[in-house]
């Protein structure tokens, strides 16, 4: 199996924010690929993640279970096996994914999004 990619996409510099901050904690060569909506309409955000994707395997994380950015990767990417989507990402999702991105997407996907969940508490 092959080592999955990472995409992150977000409204303005958030995808980059979360990059940056990944890459701060676990070191350069995350796997993870920012793309922002900035100054674009859907059509070119839709090839920016494609082009980020490269053909999968790959996950995407979306900031947000709505919107523009997630509207773009499920048209782009719906018929592009190997490639899941994932809404409401957070930095403990994404540092799951830096340290255990080898498998299956499927396998991948839920464990990122168990870790994410847990991560979001009142105290």
């Amino acid at each position: 199996m092959s080592t999955i990619r990472g995409v992150v996409v977000g409204h303005g510099n958030l995808a980059a924010a979360l990059v940056d901050a990944v890459e701060r904690i676990a070191g350069a060569g995350s796997g993870l690929v920012a793309v922002s909506n900035t100054d674009c309409d859907r059509g070119t955000l839709e090839l920016r993640i494609a082009e980020a994707v490269e053909g999968g395997p790959a996950v995407v994380f979306i900031d947000m279970p709505s919107g523009s950015c997630l509207f773009a990767a499920m048209h782009r990417l719906v018929a592009v096996p190997g490639v899941r989507v994932v809404t409401g990402v957070n930095l403990a999702m994404l540092l799951e994914f830096v340290f255990n991105r080898e498998g299956s997407v499927d396998d991948v996907v839920a464990q990122v999004v168990e870790v994410g969940a847990r991560a979001v508490a009142a105290r």
